[in-house]
C-alpha cells in the first residue's frame, strides 16, 4: 500500500499552504462545506488537478509529475458514467484487459465483488440501463477489482436514498478491513463523515482546521466553524458575557435573551480570562433538558418528529436554538422551561473562533 503526504500545497482551489500527511493503509474522511476544498485534495492526489506549488508524495516518492494512469489510484465520484454498449461485466473487466490481465484472472476478481456488492445478476446487464443507485456500486464495483494501492472518494454516494447511501458505506468499511488499503473520502455531509468514524479532518477554505476521531471533534471542536459545520443539526451558538461569582462565572445571553446558567470553575477555569468579554456558548441539540434547572425559557417555534426523536425549534429572544429530545408533547407556541447540559458544552472566542474552554 501506500502513505499519502501533501507539503504546502497549493493550488487554484486551495491558496493557503496545505500540509497533510494519511498513513500507510490508514481511512481518512476529509469533510468540510461545499467550497472547502476537499475535493481539490482528492483530485490532487488523484494527479487530475494541477499542483501550482508544494509536493506530493507516495512513501517517499515525489509524484507531482506523474500521470493519474501511473499512480495506482482509483478515483470515485457520484458522476460515474458506464462505456456505452458493454455489459456491466464488461465495464468491470476493461481497465483489466488493457493490462493484459488474464480471463480467468478477470473472472476471479470480477465475482467476488459482484457478489459483495449484490451485482451477481446484473452481470451479462447493458450497463446503460442501470439505475443510477447501480451505477454508483457499478462505479465503487470497476474500482475495487483493480486493487490499487490507494482509493479516493469524492463523495460517491451523495444524492442516494439513505438506505443505498449506508450500504455502500458499510461496503467501504468492509474493503478496508479486507484489503487494508489507503482510502481518502471525501464528503460535505457532516452526518456521513460521523457515520464513517475514523479520522477526520475538518477543511474550511483548504485549511485545516481540525484533526481526529470523528466522535471526539464532535464532542471538543476546535473552533467555531467546525462546532456549526459538524454536527446535523449543528451546536447551537449563543453570544453574551461572562461575569464572576463564588461558585465560578454566570454566562449571560447577550441582547434580549433568556439564557443565564452558573459555569463551575473547575471546568471553565480559563474563562475567567473572558470576564466582561464577548463571548460565545456552544451545546449540542440533544443536550438542551426540557424543564431543567438552572435553564432558561424559550418559546417553542416549530416542532418536527423524527421517529424516536422529536426536535423543537426554539427563540430565547435573542437567539434561535435547537433542541432533540425523546420527550414529546410539548407544543408549539408554548414558552417552557429548558435546561442545558454544561458538563457538555463548551466557550468560544468570538473573535479568534478557537475554543477557550474546557480546555
Amino acid at each position: 500500500m501506500a502513505s499519502i503526504t501533501l507539503k504546502k500545497v497549493r493550488t487554484n482551489a486551495i491558496q493557503s499552504a496545505l500540509d497533510l500527511v494519511i498513513g500507510d493503509r490508514e481511512f481518512v474522511v476529509l469533510t468540510g462545506p461545499a467550497g472547502s476544498g476537499i475535493s481539490a485534495v482528492v483530485r490532487l492526489i488523484a494527479g487530475l488537478d494541477y499542483v501550482s506549488d508544494g509536493e506530493i508524495l507516495f512513501d517517499e516518492r515525489r509524484i507531482n509529475d506523474v500521470a493519474p494512469k501511473d499512480r495506482d489510484v482509483a478515483f470515485v465520484t457520484r458522476d460515474y458514467v458506464p462505456y456505452p454498449g458493454l455489459s456491466v461485466f464488461e465495464n468491470l473487466a476493461i481497465g483489466l484487459r488493457r493490462k493484459n490481465f488474464a480471463d480467468t484472472e478477470i473472472k476471479k476478481r470480477i465475482g467476488p465483488v459482484a457478489a459483495a456488492l449484490g451485482m451477481e445478476a446484473q452481470l451479462q446487464t447493458d450497463a446503460e440501463s442501470l439505475s443510477v443507485e447501480q451505477r454508483r456500486f457499478l462505479g465503487l464495483a470497476g474500482a475495487m477489482v483493480r486493487q490499487p494501492k490507494i482509493y479516493l472518494f469524492d463523495e460517491p454516494f451523495g444524492g442516494l436514498e439513505p438506505a443505498a447511501a449506508r450500504r455502500g458505506r458499510a461496503e467501504l468499511v468492509n474493503l478496508h478491513r479486507r484489503s487494508s488499503a489507503t482510502i481518502v473520502y471525501a464528503t460535505t455531509d457532516p452526518s456521513e463523515a460521523l457515520a464513517l468514524g475514523e479520522r477526520t479532518v475538518v477543511l474550511l477554505d483548504g485549511v485545516p482546521q481540525q484533526d481526529g476521531p470523528a466522535q471526539n471533534i464532535y464532542d471538543a471542536p476546535a473552533t467555531l466553524a467546525v462546532a456549526k459545520f459538524l454536527g446535523d443539526p449543528p451546536m447551537n451558538t449563543v453570544a453574551g458575557t461572562l461575569k464572576p461569582e463564588r461558585q465560578g462565572l454566570v454566562f449571560s445571553e447577550a441582547g434580549d435573551g433568556t439564557i443565564v446558567v452558573p459555569l463551575a470553575s473547575d471546568r471553565y477555569s480559563a474563562g475567567k480570562d473572558f470576564v466582561g468579554k464577548p463571548v460565545v456558548l456552544a451545546f449540542r441539540p440533544e443536550d438542551v433538558v426540557i424543564g431543567a434547572e438552572p435553564g432558561f425559557r424559550a418559546l417553542i417555534d416549530r416542532v418536527e418528529i423524527r421517529g424516536f426523536e422529536t426536535d423543537y425549534y426554539l427563540q430565547t429572544g435573542a437567539h434561535a436554538l435547537n433542541a432533540r429530545t425523546l420527550r414529546r408533547g410539548e407544543r408549539e407556541g408554548h414558552r417552557i422551561q429548558f435546561g442545558i447540559d454544561l458538563e457538555k458544552a463548551q466557550l468560544f472566542d468570538p473573535e479568534t473562533g478557537r475554543r477557550v474552554t474546557p480546555e
